[in-house]
Parts: C-alpha cells; structure tokens; sequence
C-alpha cells in the first residue's frame, strides 16, 4: 500500500508476502507474528459501562464524546454528571435565581448572561 521504486519492487514483494498480512478486519498492513495480538488488542468486543458493545478500539472515542454516561459539567453549577441526566439538571438548576449584583433583581441562572443587557 505504499510507493515502492521499480528497483526494490520484487525483493519488496517476496518481504511483503512473507512477513506482512492484511487485517481481515481494519483492511491494515499488519506483521504476521503480530497478527494475533493486534486482532486481539484492536477487534476484540467490549461492553461499555453503557452496556453497548463495540470493538476495543473504538471504546475510547465511544466514552469521550457519544457515551450517555460520560461525565460532563452542568453549565450554571459546575457539578459533573452523566450526559443523559444533563438536560434534566439543567433545567432545573438554570430555574435557580441570584440577586443582580448592579440591579438587586433576583435573576435566573439560565437568563445572567443575557441580564446585563436589559440590567437597570
């Protein structure tokens, strides 16, 4: 799968063939005696603690940004939740007033960052 020049082209071949297999999985260049561990370390199934299941190697991206699980911060208290409890706290929290520090109004948290522009 690389640029080879004619030269080296057959001595490659023979080295590729020998020594180099493509994953039946990923499609990847993959040393033979590597194989196994890479099918192992790279396809295997896991279960997220979501309890979806998908190979190892995508687990991590999985947590990070589209686990309903993983740990996110509400916006108005800072409090880390899990994502699918996230729209539920916030709704909640951002119906929580503080006084205007300029005006003395009590003020919701989901309106403060629009409050200094129609503040007294």
């Amino acid at each position: 799968k690389k640029d080879i020049p004619a030269v080296n082209f057959i001595i490659h071949e023979i080295h590729c063939r020998r020594n180099i297999e493509i994953c039946p999985y990923c499609s990847d260049s993959i040393p033979k005696s590597e194989m196994k561990n890479h099918i192992e370390s790279e396809h295997v199934q896991v279960t997220c603690k979501c309890m979806m299941k998908m190979e190892n190697s995508l687990l991590k991206d999985h947590e990070a940004s589209s686990c309903p699980l993983r740990p996110v911060l509400c916006q108005f208290c800072d409090i880390q939740l899990a994502f699918n409890k996230l729209q539920e706290h916030e709704l909640y929290c951002g119906a929580r007033t503080e006084p205007c520090g300029r005006c003395g109004r009590n003020v919701l948290l989901k309106e403060l960052k629009e409050h200094p522009q129609v503040c007294g």
